[in-house]
């Protein structure tokens, strides 16, 4: 009797085997070979679920294939422990947040060592640690230098309750997700990175990223937003102010009947009339609620104010009036637009709203268009009409140039290349966060804090929650540094993507004092080779990083200009979660009874597939997997439920089936394992194998083939049914053998089961470890080499075809290889052997799929 896969005495067994022999502690020094695999570092906010284990198991998989490939393979770990979660965290609790937060580290540092995930732990860093985000300090203050960090009045979501900034995803219905107090729109000078100063490098770069997902390429190009146009100039009856506007389509500048400006706009209090006032300042109270995400939506009823005032026409001369609305944000452009709503949905549909004039300048035919009969916006390219020396020319880019030089000769406007890209508000007035290393003097004005300073402490106070760094004097109180008059430290803390825009650099030498990083080592082993993260980060995390590297690269500090070669995004995986509507409440679904009813009551649940969340109680715990089935279980079905990249439900019978598969594979190797140490070690002559032999040797190379295919495109779900299919086809050979159908090649057996071990490793290291030393081997599975397939072995003599019957498995058979592609002839065979078993029953059609199948349809 073989004994029991006792996984949790193999698993404890193994645990620390690799950080202990330092697999993953690469020489630095040696780029020969090297590959600089990085995921993106998580955030310290309590214990992961499997849905979390999904990113760093890809990692420390592709990791292990790539050290057996012989690469020198850094993969670091850090945390992005600053923000606004550890803060609601810690005044929920009662806590400081940075108790909450190294406390929360320690506990990812026993899940990583519990699933088996090994980084290089010697580089080990933390955002909220002083040596880390002293270097962000440092940059800010090299950036401040180079007039790439700015302060400005600005637009903000303001929470008067919390009396700090929110980012338009922090207000949820109009209300602080933090209090739920309403939000309102305040004018705040914040800090500001001029990352447009980089649009233009930022766009056409992209180019560059051949092995980035096309969708975030193209996601980051709308983001950044290039538009090539006029600036045109209106001014504003009776009064010497002008309205500066931007078009790509200044060609339909006759066409523009009315003018609509952002509610905050600086011109809208000066041009208003007395008799118009009172309901301007009410709209732009009520739209001062709104985020600019609501403002932009093209459902939304369309909303809002005359000013009383009107502008020129600069190219008719007529009066046009001018109306403030939500749908104009001052952030994009300039804050003002000129409305053209025969030619443009979103002015038409205004336009109808308030019985605005709409006159068509461009018409399919060339012909005249009755303004009443447009219902929509006629978008089409045609010929200019209504629009003067222009009539009859064909509306597009060179009737656009000309219009554009036009509009320059006349001094009312220029040729313009715009972006929908912003400069990055980095401030944020809360206590967890990065402090701005300035300092506020009556006399010197804004001055750094001096580099021997750094870095600006977070005051080790008792937490005080909301209003962070402005209620403690001890902090902001100083003296400045050039002059020793009182002065006050900034306290406003930095956006934590700053935290993340550059610490892939810092990992090359986290534990150095004395600068950012070693410029001599990063351009050695930077870019990061392969890159794996969430497709939410698609724009502004990797925006921001792409930013940065360029600024650091033009301060001489490194040779590249992007940080990433490779991105791949994976997927979320998502479990049912079920909510009870009469209590308002999410029900765990260990307590849903059969039907999706209710524990206690006979109501039905409401189902949904979500993305997992303690808030809907639809988290799966990877100790419980761990505790019943084992971390190789976890790890195997992690990887194994569908292409990592695509969202993917959560399936209790599929890590079931895993842990079959494994035991499977365990049983296997203890009943041959004696076998397998007496047999010698020996190259396989495929010539001398015969006809059984040979088809498990072709299945063992074949499975070498699509194995290393697969890890190389991160089709991890793939290579692990190769290696299933491998252990079936070993599991039929010994089968045949045992029954004296065929006589056993130990060798070949050996290189079978050491092969199918070796693949798996990756994906289940604990038990592959444990087996390879049962078969008589001593090294670590590490220290071998990626099993390498022959060419010659992937080439069969015959080929097994199946019979389906109504898509059924229904019989096979073999025939050479040279007609595995001759569908006449497998049909036929295939008609013949399975007449039999028709019954009677009438062929409607024949499908074959040469080389695999004969599908009969009846």
């Amino acid at each position: 009797m073989s004994e029991q896969y006792d996984f949790k005495t193999i698993e404890e067994k193994w645990r620390d085997f690799w950080r202990d022999n330092k697999f993953f502690e690469p020489d630095l020094n040696d780029t020969s070979n090297k590959t600089y695999y990085l995921n993106m570092f998580p955030y310290p906010s309590g214990e992961m679920h499997v849905g979390h284990g999904r990113n760093w198991l890809i990692g420390d998989a592709f990791s292990r294939y790539l050290i057996m490939n012989g690469k020198n393979v850094l993969n670091p770990m850090g945390y992005d422990a600053f923000g606004l979660p550890a803060e609601n965290a810690a005044i929920d609790r009662g806590i400081h947040p940075k108790e909450w937060t190294f406390k929360n580290i320690e506990t990812f540092r026993q899940q990583f060592r519990q699933w088996g995930v090994v980084f290089d732990w010697r580089r080990e860093l933390a955002t909220c640690e002083p040596k880390y985000y002293k270097w962000n300090q440092w940059l800010f203050i090299e950036f401040y230098k180079k007039g790439l960090a700015y302060r400005k009045a600005s637009q903000v979501n303001w929470c008067p309750s919390c009396e700090t900034v929110l980012a338009n995803e922090q207000v949820v219905d109009g209300e602080c997700e933090r209090c739920g107090t309403e939000v309102q729109k305040k004018e705040l000078t914040q800090w500001f990175f001029k990352i447009t100063d980089y649009a233009q490098e930022l766009l056409d770069d992209l180019e560059k990223l051949e092995h980035w997902p096309e969708r975030v390429k193209i996601m980051q190009k709308n983001w950044i937003g290039r538009s090539e146009g006029a600036s045109i100039h209106f001014k504003v009856d009776g009064h010497d102010d002008e309205l500066e506007v931007f078009t790509t389509r200044p060609d339909t500048i006759f066409g523009a009947t009315f003018m609509v400006l952002a509610p905050e706009h600086p011109l809208v209090a000066k041009i208003t009339t007395d008799d118009r006032r009172a309901e301007v300042e009410a709209y732009i109270e009520e739209v001062g609620k709104e985020t600019d995400i609501e403002r932009q939506m093209t459902e939304r009823d369309k909303t809002g104010k005359f000013t009383g005032a009107s502008a020129i026409n600069p190219v008719t001369g007529t009066k046009i009036p001018i109306w403030i609305a939500d749908y104009v944000l001052m952030g994009y452009g300039t804050g003002a637009i000129m409305a053209v709503p025969a030619h443009d949905q979103r002015d038409l549909d205004f336009a109808r709203e308030f019985g605005l004039e709409v006159i068509p300048v461009i018409s399919v035919d060339g012909k005249d268009i009755d303004a009443s009969n447009i219902t929509e916006a006629i978008l089409q390219e045609g010929f200019m009409i209504k629009s003067g020396q222009f009539n009859g020319l064909a509306a597009g880019k060179e009737t656009i140039s000309k219009f554009i030089t036009f509009l320059e000769e006349k001094d009312l406007g220029k040729g313009e290349i715009n972006f929908r890209l912003r400069d990055w508000l980095i401030s944020r007035q809360r206590y967890w966060g990065t402090p701005i290393p300035m300092i506020h003097c009556e006399k010197c004005g804004i001055v750094p804090v001096p580099e021997k300073d750094l870095p600006v402490l977070l005051p080790d106070v008792e937490f005080l929650g909301k209003k962070g760094l402005a209620e403690i004097p001890d902090f902001y109180n100083v003296d400045c540094p050039q002059c020793g008059a009182k002065a006050r430290r900034d306290t406003d803390t930095m956006d934590t993507f700053v935290d993340s825009s550059w610490y892939f650099l810092r990992y090359i030498s986290s534990q150095n004092d004395d600068k950012i990083f070693d410029s001599e080592a990063v351009n050695k082993w930077l870019p990061v080779d392969q890159y794996v993260g969430g497709i939410e980060h698609a724009i502004l995390h990797l925006l921001y990083a792409r930013f940065v590297v360029k600024a650091i690269r033009d301060l001489g500090l490194i040779n590249f200009s992007e940080p990433f070669t490779r991105l791949f995004t994976q997927g979320m995986i998502t479990h049912q979660a079920y909510r009870s509507k009469a209590e308002g409440r999410w029900i765990p679904p260990n307590e849903v009874r059969e039907g999706n009813l209710h524990p206690k009551t006979d109501e039905k649940l409401h189902t949904e597939l979500a993305k997992m969340s303690k808030s809907k109680k639809n988290v799966v715990a990877p100790t419980e997997i761990i505790e019943k089935y084992g971390t190789d279980t976890e790890r195997l079905y992690t990887l194994f439920m569908g292409p990592p990249e695509k969202e993917i439900e959560w399936n209790d019978e599929g890590v079931r089936g895993g842990s079959r598969f494994l035991n499977r594979v365990w049983t296997l190797v203890q009943k041959y394992k004696d076998t397998i140490k007496a047999a010698p070690i020996e190259a396989i002559d495929m010539d001398k194998l015969d006809k059984r032999d040979k088809q498990l040797w072709h299945i063992v190379n074949e499975k070498i083939h699509s194995v290393t295919r697969d890890f190389e495109k991160f089709h991890f779900n793939t290579s692990v049914a190769a290696t299933m299919e491998l252990s079936n086809e070993l599991a039929d050979y010994t089968s045949s053998c045992e029954n004296k159908k065929h006589e056993l090649n130990a060798p070949l057996l050996r290189q079978a089961v050491e092969t199918l071990i070796l693949l798996l490793s990756p994906i289940t290291p604990f038990v592959t470890e444990e087996l390879w030393r049962q078969i008589g081997n001593k090294d670590a599975v590490l220290k071998q080499k990626w099993p390498v397939y022959e060419e010659k072995a992937l080439k069969r003599d015959e080929v097994t075809i199946v019979i389906q019957v109504n898509g059924k498995l229904r019989d096979q058979f073999q025939v050479p290889a040279d007609l595995a592609k001759n569908k006449a002839e497998l049909e036929k065979i295939a008609l013949e052997q399975i007449q039999g078993r028709l019954n009677g029953k009438d062929v409607r059609k024949v499908i074959v799929v040469p080389g695999r199948l004969v599908n009969v349809v009846v």
